[in-house]
């Protein structure tokens, strides 16, 4: 195995970690070179799959990035906006692809992710499957090729544990959406109905979230123009799809120069 490349997962107690995690160790392109999790937390120590009440795998939880990074061709990412900006930095400084899955990130956030990318290949998306990329590039021809006349809204349905709304994967899909209609999201976003809102705004595009249960995710991009309507929709019901993403793209990202890359680019989208 010692010509594969290298992961790291970061987060790796987590829902996201432990589906990477199971996607690596049954990955026959790449292995596991490191775990990575917060100090003080007790899987820390610990050999990662004994942690998960597997078989052990060889490599011990760390709470130290720098050095688990070290030896890593990858860094695969799912965890806050802070903690990924650090490991942003990190994995530059190792010359490490990273692959970043976390959403909620600020403008302010991705300005200090576009300078490690000046150093490294990263590859971020609010999404990793192959089916919500396509979305996105069909939301984006739909919405070029509808005038005004039809209003576009984004709704989002994710489980009870979600903490940031809306999704990365909506922003995704209503950043499509702007991109066909010539406009900016930032000016054109709608977010939240609540009380005496008065008419829509012509031209806005509106987000709605939903979250209960165990909801793994589900999207549609609404399209309502006079007399009807048209909805584009992407249903996950195992999260395993966004971990493969993942995989795929840190092995996509091995031989790229550096850059800020986007799921579209591993797949050949754009």
């Amino acid at each position: 195995m010692t010509g594969l490349p290298g992961i790291v997962i970061t987060g790796v107690s987590g829902r996201m970690g432990q589906m990477l995690l199971q996607a690596v160790a049954e990955s026959d392109a790449a292995h596991l070179v490191g775990a990575i999790e917060r100090p003080g937390h007790d899987w820390v120590g610990q050999d990662v799959g004994t942690a998960t009440g597997a078989a052990p795998l060889g490599v011990v939880v760390t709470d130290d990035p720098l050095e688990a990074f070290a030896k890593a061709q990858a860094v695969i990412d799912f965890t806050s906006p802070a903690a990924t900006v650090e490991f942003a930095a990190l994995a530059a400084q190792a010359r490490a692809v990273h692959v970043i899955g976390t959403t909620g990130l600020t403008p302010e956030d991705l300005t200090k992710i576009d300078a490690a990318a000046l150093h490294a290949v990263i590859v971020r998306a609010g999404n990793m499957s192959l089916g919500v990329n396509l979305l996105v590039g069909l939301t984006r021809k739909v919405a070029a090729a509808l005038g005004e006349d039809f209003d576009i809204e984004v709704i989002e349905a994710h489980h009870r544990h979600k903490v940031d709304a809306p999704s990365g994967t909506a922003l995704m899909l209503g950043q499509a959406a702007a991109e066909g209609r010539g406009v900016d999201l930032a000016t054109a976003s709608e977010r939240g109905r609540d009380g005496i809102t008065g008419a829509r705004e012509p031209g806005h595009i509106g987000f709605a979230a939903i979250r209960g249960g165990d909801i793994v995710g589900e999207h549609d991009v609404l399209f309502a123009g006079p007399g009807e309507r048209m909805i584009l929709r992407h249903v996950a019901t195992d999260r395993q799809i966004f971990a493969r993403g993942a995989l795929r793209a840190a092995l996509w990202g091995q031989d790229k120069a550096p850059g800020h890359y986007s799921m579209a680019d591993v797949l050949g989208l754009d």
